[in-house]
């Protein structure tokens, strides 16, 4: 029993799955962040172009 508590108190997988875990969250709040910003930007480029269509 004590064998068996030992290797429980010693086992750092879960751990290591948490923190992978963690990291692939990072990493997505990262991408839809970024591409937010490039999404604004072009919708913005769009309008323009848009506008000087409808000028013409």
């Amino acid at each position: 029993m004590k064998n068996l508590m030992t290797r429980y108190i010693n086992d750092e997988s879960g751990a290591t799955a948490i923190e992978y875990g963690l990291i692939a969250a990072l990493i997505g709040v990262a991408l839809i962040t970024g591409a937010k910003a490039v999404g604004t930007q072009l919708n913005t480029k769009f309008n323009g172009i848009s506008d000087e269509v409808a000028k013409a």
